[in-house]
């Protein structure tokens, strides 16, 4: 039932169905590659566990040089920067709608800028992974990842490429809210900084690639972006802080 009503509200606060040939009258006007890049997370919930695409999100704009750029934008309800990076126009959202509905505020970014879903990548937590291990994902199926269902929902394609950032799951008796919607402890954030590290340079090189990865995909097919999924192997990294140490050391 929860799902349901999740599924309405999206319909009904994104007007407009989404398609990927909105957004000509776009704010970035120049005809050269366009690539968006999400977190996911809960507005008023920065630093909790499932806010953490949000954390990756402003490490990368700290990298870039324009952490102090954020403007909000009442017309995607998010936040944005607009940026250039190796020659192609990079797109920052911060969504400003509960995680459940994240995607509605994608798919009005994805459509005001005009960018395709397999050129938008999401950052996001994922339990399923311990903390310290990131990896990108190719497109598929949300794996019970209420926000990462919403944007597939909203742009109608499940096309779109995903940094899943491990949180991994609770100990003892503590329920998996509980824990998602907990703060990393003193010791985790050792191991955060890491990642944050890691999960900046990893963005970089994905948008610093000449071609998108599904350009011989078809984007707005659902079962399209399922089958690409299927046809690639998930790339996975470790950023344990020993590691990440141990490469300083040698550079």
């Amino acid at each position: 039932m929860r799902r349901l009503l999740t599924r309405i509200i999206n319909r009904v606060l994104l007007t407009e169905p989404f398609t990927p040939a909105m957004g000509m009258e776009a704010e970035i006007h120049t005809q050269g590659r366009r690539r968006m890049v999400v977190g996911l997370g809960n507005p008023g919930m920065e630093g909790t566990r499932h806010s953490v695409g949000m954390a990756v999100l402003g490490a990368l704009a700290a990298r870039l040089g324009v952490a102090d750029r954020w403007r909000g934008d009442k017309h995607v309800s998010g936040e944005v920067i607009v940026r250039e990076v190796e020659q192609t126009h990079v797109v920052l959202l911060r969504p400003r709608l509960l995680m459940n509905i994240n995607g509605v505020s994608v798919a009005k970014a994805a459509g005001k800028y005009g960018i395709r879903p397999e050129d938008i990548l999401l950052v996001h937590d994922d339990l399923d992974k311990p903390l310290g291990k990131i990896a990108i994902k190719h497109g598929g199926s949300a794996r019970g990842h209420n926000g990462v269902r919403s944007c597939v929902e909203c742009l109608q394609t499940d096309v779109m490429p995903r940094l899943r950032v491990g949180i991994g799951r609770p100990t003892e008796k503590r329920s998996v809210e509980r824990h998602v919607l907990g703060r990393f402890s003193s010791e985790e954030k050792k191991v955060l900084d890491s990642v944050l590290v890691q999960s900046v340079d990893l963005l970089l090189s994905q948008l610093s690639q000449q071609d998108s990865q599904q350009d011989s995909q078809s984007p707005s097919s659902p079962a399209g972006g399922r089958a690409a999924a299927q046809k690639r192997k998930e790339t996975e990294l470790s950023a344990s802080p020993a590691e990440v140490a141990d490469a300083a050391s040698q550079s």
